[in-house]
């Protein structure tokens, strides 16, 4: 993980991964007003431009092109504007977009894999079985073509992750998988309490106490 996103102590967020919290939430959630102030905050803070872009690319796999798009062009017209007044913010790390891997099913499998700490069958049983083609595209797709992409870290992707499924309704399984998956990346249970506070803050207290349910059901079956 960069330097900057180094927790003061395991059991509290950076200030650059409260603000992925809120941006990931918002974004899923479609509330472009507060996304972006939201925005503006996490380049304040230090969180360069690819970095974002790649938050609210991935977040297109979880919440549909509208809302990623919506976003992303969101974020365009803030960096205009910020140019525009003499700001000059990081571009950051380069974003990979070509990946020749010659089977991203199994690249994606094993990403998969790394997450889980569970092994993966092919295909994924259920969904897998009765929808060959979504499988291929879950593992393909979303964790080879888009998690190629090192900008973000695989514990920095599961935020964005958790904190766009606890802004949602009706995913609450695919949260708590999320919630497990991010803790295999190092997250603590007080840092996902206090991201889910943030989702309180920004979205409702509705969401984020079924988000904390969620994590509690995850800590008892670890």
């Amino acid at each position: 993980m960069n330097a900057q996103y180094r927790t003061v102590s395991e059991n509290i967020l950076s200030t650059q991964q409260q603000s992925i919290v809120s941006i990931s939430a918002l974004t899923a959630t479609g509330d472009l007003e507060k996304l972006k102030s939201e925005l503006i905050t996490g380049l304040d803070a230090g969180i360069t431009i690819n970095e974002i872009k790649e938050v609210l690319v991935q977040l297109y796999a979880y919440c549909g092109f509208p809302r990623s798009l919506n976003a992303l062009n969101t974020f365009k017209t803030i960096l205009d504007e910020r140019k525009s007044k003499g700001i000059h913010d990081s571009l950051g790390k380069q974003i990979v977009i070509a990946n020749d891997t010659a089977d991203k099913y199994e690249q994606g499998r094993k990403v998969l894999e790394t997450l889980t700490k569970i092994p993966q069958s092919k295909p994924a049983p259920g969904f897998g079985e009765f929808a060959p083609r979504i499988d291929a595209f879950l593992k393909e797709h979303l964790f080879a073509d888009i998690f190629e992409s090192d900008v973000l870290t695989y514990q920095q992707r599961e935020l964005v992750t958790i904190s766009a499924l606890a802004s949602m309704t009706g995913v609450e399984s695919q949260l708590q998988s999320h919630i497990s998956m991010g803790m295999n990346t190092g997250l603590t249970e007080n840092q996902l309490i206090e991201a889910f506070n943030i989702v309180g803050k920004c979205i409702s207290r509705h969401q984020a106490d079924l988000a904390k349910k969620k994590l509690s059901n995850t800590i008892s079956t670890k």
